[in-house]
């Protein structure tokens, strides 16, 4: 497994929700496991028990997913909300954009590509959209490069997390 010393950037609460997650994975799940694991030796020959052998394959998962987990933790940069700014968009920034091809109007939250969830409006620094925005401010129109040419995005407005 190599590794990488190049920071995970996170929001406070993104941070939280992964360390959360973490102690999930490292308590309940891992007993969880553990005593699929004892029920399914006290039922007798390894060889042919398929609750067995899916337990230790969970369990081997679980452990990898633990050690990926503490190695994200490991590179987290909190992004402090208290010093973010309306000024120009950061990680953590709301931005509330007009898209100028349709006139549609979308909200995002910029935050570090292991917290981006598009579907919750959670989009990455690093993504096309995400990295246009960041060090830019309200009024200004952003070109993004996409697969189906460029778009542009005017900012209509940055947010501070409340």
């Amino acid at each position: 497994m190599t590794t990488s010393d190049e920071p995970i950037y996170y929001t406070q609460k993104g941070f939280d929700e992964e360390q959360a997650y973490l102690d999930y994975l490292e308590g309940e799940k891992r007993e969880e496991i553990v005593r699929r694991i004892e029920e399914a030796r006290s039922r007798g020959d390894l060889s042919e028990n398929a609750e067995y052998d899916e337990a230790r394959t969970e369990q081997r998962d679980n452990e990898a997913e633990i050690i990926r987990r503490h190695e994200k933790l490991r590179r987290a940069v909190i992004v402090g909300e208290e010093n973010l700014t309306i000024d120009k968009v950061q990680i953590g920034n709301f931005v509330k954009v007009e898209c100028l091809w349709n006139g549609k109007v979308v909200d995002y939250q910029v935050v570090g590509s292991a917290e981006a969830n598009p579907l919750e409006g959670k989009i990455s620094n690093v993504s096309p959209v995400g990295a246009a925005l960041i060090g830019k401010g309200c009024g200004e129109v952003v070109p993004v490069e996409v697969p189906a040419g460029v778009r542009e995005y005017k900012i209509l407005e940055i947010r501070i997390p409340e």
